[in-house]
């Protein structure tokens, strides 16, 4: 179950920023509920989760160069998860 809810961690400029101040981002299934997310986390990772939150990401219209076709983004849901000073989300 765990494994359907979060999908990865992301590791971005912005995710390596917010690492060092305890918040980690993650990229989560787009029906998950903050309880359900902090739940996952907590079971996946092993540490004490202190708040979610969550941002619904809109997949654009993107246009590949040189052609004159356009690709469809998909639409993903990230969360922003606070966990108790010490303890750290492993980035594989």
């Amino acid at each position: 179950m765990t494994n359907e809810i979060i999908k990865k961690v992301m590791i971005t400029e912005k995710g390596s920023r917010l690492s060092a101040e305890n918040r980690y981002l993650l990229e989560v299934a787009v029906d998950a509920t903050k309880p359900q997310i902090a739940a996952a986390v907590e079971k996946k990772f092993g540490v004490h989760v202190l708040k979610v939150r969550t941002v619904n990401v809109k997949g654009g219209l993107r246009y590949i160069r040189g052609t004159r076709r356009a690709v469809t983004e998909a639409t993903y849901k990230k969360a922003y998860v606070t966990v108790k000073a010490g303890e750290r989300i492993e980035q594989v």
